[in-house]
């Protein structure tokens, strides 16, 4: 397999699909952002490292997030490795440049196309590539390979239908694995996942999920409070949150709400839409039931001082959702009634709140199963049985508060995927595994 092959597969599915790109970058204004970076590779120039660089790649905001543990720790044990972030999403960009703008180099990650890619390893000239999950490129891996530069693919996963997928073209895709240098996953499920479509078994090790690492568990925390005074939430509300939700999640919940506000008087909802360009839909059907139901509504955006919000909140900024997890007694995880296959419901179950999710969440299929084994989350169907669980919460709290501390407890059990990593990354970055100045 050459570069020019998958070069022309990438341009022809670019052609195919070019009427739905012109649509989104000339009238829906998307895609727009860091152009240069993405088909050209033009990404920062950067000096030669004095110690050991990584660039670190993480496709959106749920990556970028799940990288914060580890660079962390990075900083603190090994002061002299120096961290480059990109992303893909503009969201997952604007987010790393929050977390990370202002110690470390972030930019959008080049398209798989090797000139990019080349034009990208010449002027970042890292000493080691590591990818989040399952950001897997042809491309990306044998232009580092070909520059000796390591390649480690973190918390690695692959949903059950991609993993499907590559096993049909293992003939095709095992050339591609081959150039992962490390593939530290998540579960041994995994891991036979990934020696099946084509891994070198000793490259391949179980560390856990880092997700468990990177979630907040303490609702004092500073930034949790300061979204508390923010929104006027007391003592006694109440907080059923819907984050991370998706169309009609985010009516369900509504509903729910609706359903339980005359008996519950201190009950809040606050709404976490996934993705940015639903908020405006979302704030047009809140204002649809507003005119026959009356909800006293409120955006983020729009609290600018403390204040006693609506009854409801519609959370329209990004990258705050781990904090406003914090608020909750009540929580449903969304992603998880669509297609989509669900986000991360170990967030608000860190905090010990009393966690619900739809059927659908094979993108943590090992966490869900963990979770509801232990009986530290419950599965709603639909909309009759999110109002019951929520009404269930309310009517015994007891049932609350023990699903919160189960939850809270089995995240507590398993930390340390973070430490596992980092132990598994500092062999390929000793003074002798450090490349020279890529070429190629």
């Amino acid at each position: 397999m050459t570069f020019l092959f998958f070069d022309l597969c990438y341009l022809l599915f670019l052609l195919t699909i070019s009427p739905v790109i012109f649509y989104r970058v000339l009238v829906l204004g998307k895609y727009r952002d860091g152009l240069g970076e993405k088909f050209l590779g033009h990404v920062p120039i950067l000096p030669e490292p004095s110690g050991k660089r990584i660039w670190f790649h993480a496709v959106s905001v749920g990556e970028v997030n799940l990288l914060r543990p580890l660079i962390r720790m990075i900083s603190i044990r090994c002061p002299d490795w120096e961290c480059v972030i990109s992303s893909t999403s503009a969201t997952g960009h604007a987010l790393a440049q929050k977390l990370y703008g202002g110690t470390h180099v972030v930019f959008y990650c080049p398209l798989d196309f090797s000139f990019a890619v080349r034009n990208a390893v010449r002027r970042i000239k890292p000493g080691m590539l590591v990818l989040a999950e399952q950001e897997i490129w042809p491309n990306m891996l044998g232009i580092c390979r070909k520059n000796r530069i390591p390649v480690a693919l973190i918390n690695g996963r692959f949903s059950e239908a991609g993993y499907k997928r590559l096993k049909r073209i293992r003939g095709l895709w095992q050339r591609v694995m081959r150039k992962i240098d490390l593939a530290a996953v998540q579960s041994e499920t995994y891991a036979a996942w990934f020696r099946d479509v084509g891994a070198n078994s000793d490259a391949v090790h179980v560390t856990g999920s880092m997700k468990f690492d990177g979630v907040g568990t303490d609702r004092g925390n500073p930034v949790t409070q300061s979204l508390v005074k923010l929104a006027g939430i007391t003592p006694d509300d109440i907080v059923f949150l819907a984050g991370s939700t998706q169309e009609p999640e985010e009516e369900s919940a509504l509903k729910t709400y609706l359903a339980l506000r005359k008996d519950w008087p201190h009950l809040r909802l606050i709404l976490v839409p996934r993705h940015p360009e639903r908020f405006e839909s979302v704030a047009e059907m809140l204002e649809r039931y507003n005119t026959v139901h009356t909800v006293s509504w409120s955006r983020r955006s729009q609290l600018s001082e403390p204040q006693k919000a609506g009854e409801v909140l519609l959370v329209d900024t990004v990258g705050e959702l781990g904090a406003w997890w914090g608020t909750a007694k009540i929580a449903f995880v969304g992603g998880s009634m669509g297609s989509r296959g669900g986000q991360n419901m170990l967030e608000p179950a860190a905090y010990g709140a009393a966690v619900c999710f739809g059927p659908n969440t094979k993108n943590f299929r090992d966490i869900v199963e963990i979770l509801l084994a232990d009986e530290a989350a419950v599965v709603v169907h639909d909309e009759s049985e999110m109002q019951r669980f929520v009404q269930q919460c309310l009517e015994n709290p007891a049932f609350a508060e023990m699903l919160g501390t189960k939850a809270k407890s089995l995240v507590f059990q398993h930390l340390g995927a973070t430490e596992k990593t980092l132990n598994l990354l500092k062999p390929f970055l000793t003074p002798h595994s450090h490349n020279s100045s890529p070429t190629s």
